[in-house]
């Protein structure tokens, strides 16, 4: 109840936070293990994450003071040689008139990204059920480290940034005739193409749905888009190789689409990437704190089933 009132009576979000903590811990604690259990569990915790990505968003003014606009652009013109990969991409394979085939194709393959980390769980589960464990550890990691970084580092995604005027061309691209007139810069524009998509696919339900899924637009680096299809792809190859190869081209596909829908910018995706390697690599140094955590968790069952 805390996390859907907590707007109305501007509960603190250090309360907000412990209540949807506290949910998945009471799941372990008081249902007895099974492999429902483990995907209820699970469950709790995506909803706590949804709450706690959403909570730097409930007071916008606060947010916007912190928000980092610049450093993920410049970073970006280093990668693209000079332009955004989001705009040599858009004005390459785009139409700023009309929502092409591409569009709708690549709208879609974001959209499966919110089943498709999910689904690869339930599909580790269903075959190989001792790698669960592991596997829900880590998508759960990296879910929870990225919110961390999402109150420590906000950042305006690249549509967002285009809207409000903080994309500029660089003075050298500009042909020689017009340099005098634009001597500072002229102005980007990165698409959100999605939102173009939604409207004609979706209708009147589109908003709906875009306002469910959108609850902090400043939510952008890292990318849990990109990281969690990778993190499912490297889970799905350690089932076998077709499963890794679906995977791997799943995870391809979105990191293309995530570039050209204008919804993160290639430095959101490394950064992605990077957190997936600190989850694999840093799990044998959080072992102990697992193994601790589960003995206590084991101690309250006893009590709460005795």
């Amino acid at each position: 109840m805390v996390p859907l009132v907590r707007r109305r009576f501007r509960i603190p979000a250090a309360v907000t936070t412990a209540t949807v903590a506290a949910a998945p811990l009471a799941i372990a604690v008081l249902r007895p293990r099974s492999r429902a259990r483990d995907v209820v569990l699970f469950a709790f915790q995506m909803w706590a994450f949804t709450i706690a990505h959403e909570l730097p968003y409930d007071d916008p003014e606060a947010l916007r003071r912190r928000l980092l606009v610049r450093y993920p652009i410049a970073a970006d013109r280093v990668l693209g040689l000079g332009e955004l990969p989001n705009v040599r991409f858009q004005r390459a394979l785009g139409d700023p008139g009309r929502v092409t085939a591409l569009d709708r194709a690549l709208s879609i393959v974001h959209w499966v990204w919110f089943f498709e980390p999910h689904l690869t769980l339930l599909f580790v589960q269903a075959r190989h059920v001792d790698h669960f464990p592991r596997a829900a550890r880590q998508m759960a990691a990296t879910y929870d480290i990225g919110c961390a970084l999402y109150f420590a580092v906000p950042t305006a995604p690249p549509w967002w940034a285009s809207e409000q005027g903080y994309m500029e061309e660089p003075v050298e691209q500009i042909p020689t005739e017009v340099a005098a007139e634009a001597a500072a810069r002229t102005p980007v524009e990165v698409r959100r193409i999605m939102v173009d998509v939604g409207e004609g696919v979706w209708g009147p339900a589109w908003d709906r749905l875009y306002g469910l899924a959108g609850g902090n637009p400043w939510a952008a680096m890292p990318s849990l888009h990109f990281a969690t299809s990778l993190l499912a792809a490297l889970l799905l190859a350690e089932i076998g190789p077709i499963p890794g190869a679906l995977g791997a081209g799943y995870t391809a596909a979105l990191a293309f689409a995530l570039v050209y829908l204008g919804e993160h910018y290639v430095t959101d995706l490394l950064v992605g990437a990077a957190l997936i390697a600190l989850v694999r690599r840093g799990e044998p140094l959080a072992e102990p704190a697992v193994t601790a955590i589960n003995r206590v968790l084991h101690r309250l069952e006893r009590i709460a089933a005795a």
